[in-house]
């Protein structure tokens, strides 16, 4: 172009005004300047660096409502059969336990920012109830621990069907998303009822306890070993497993809800951390594990 120039002399304006013109138009979005509209689309996102998406899950929500059954009340960790909710692994306050609301929101944080609408005796037909008042308080994560009393029925035909499970976990996952489609969940596992029962068997305090009522399906005739015990055991286990199958599924279908992996089913619960009230149900240490579970599965990075 420049020995063009010279040998023809010195460019028009006007000449000079159609290159320009042509140049610009080869540049595209990548030459605007002054006034122009805000460029968009590839040529915008080579200007300058995009925006991070927001994460489907916070590993630091500011507040938390939990529903359940007694573990989650904190059943007979304090005394015999009554409820102890200042030891619950979800919200509880004590600093033996340092439950879920209190490593995410701090002591002070989780006595105003969060609710324990758990049922000692509930069953999961109960959950979608919970739910629904849970979800007035808007939190930012609801801990879901419930199916123990689903196994622990007086016999096992009585155990609720793991269809009828399935849909009444559905059921409350939907009253959750209806009213606040971005709080996240938390599922921890059902307990392994046939474990607790082999650890609290060598007590004979908690045996008569049991008699009582407390888990028969899984802890009546505590002592039999004959062949008909050793099949309803069995049968309460499986059905455990087959709920834990449930918990895990439903929860995979929505992307801002965490299953514990099978965590607490799978925890080795010792004497130390069964109640001496029950021998069955977690102590305040059995409690404090509950809560270190729950914590690391919402503060991970990855599910």
């Amino acid at each position: 172009m420049e020995q063009s120039t010279r040998r023809r002399g010195r460019p028009s304006r006007a000449v000079l005004a159609v290159v320009t013109a042509a140049a610009l138009g080869v540049a595209g979005c990548d030459a605007v300047g002054g006034d122009s509209p805000a460029p968009s689309g590839t040529g915008a996102q080579k200007g300058r660096p995009s925006p991070k998406p927001t994460p489907v899950w916070d590993t630091s929500p500011e507040s938390v409502a939990a529903v359940g059954d007694s573990i989650t009340r904190g059943f007979d960790a304090c005394g015999v059969l009554a409820d102890c909710p200042e030891v619950s692994w979800a919200t509880g306050d004590s600093e033996e336990v340092d439950s879920l609301a209190v490593r995410l929101l701090g002591r002070a944080g989780a006595a105003g920012r969060s609710w324990n609408y758990s049922v000692t005796g509930a069953r999961m037909a109960d959950l979608p109830g919970q739910m629904a008042r849970a979800v007035r308080r808007s939190p930012e994560l609801v801990a879901v621990m419930a199916g123990a009393n689903d196994a622990c029925r007086e016999t096992t035909s009585a155990m609720t069907p793991v269809a009828d499970f399935r849909a009444d976990f559905r059921e409350a996952m939907r009253t959750l998303r209806e009213a606040l489609p971005k709080a996240q969940v938390y599922v921890a596992s059902v307990p392994n009822l046939k474990r607790l029962w082999s650890q609290g068997r060598t007590n004979p305090l908690g045996k008569q306890v049991w008699k009582l009522g407390i888990c028969p399906s899984m802890l009546g005739d505590a002592d039999a070993l004959d062949a008909a015990a050793t099949l309803r055991r069995e049968t309460v286990q499986n059905r455990v497993e087959d709920y834990n199958e449930v918990l895990e599924e439903v929860c995979a279908e929505d992307r801002r809800c965490r299953f514990d992996g099978g965590a607490v089913y799978e925890y080795r619960f010792g004497t130390d951390q069964l109640s001496h009230w029950d021998w069955f149900h977690p102590s305040v240490d059995g409690q404090a594990e509950l809560a270190e579970i729950a914590y690391r599965t919402v503060t991970a990075k990855q599910p």
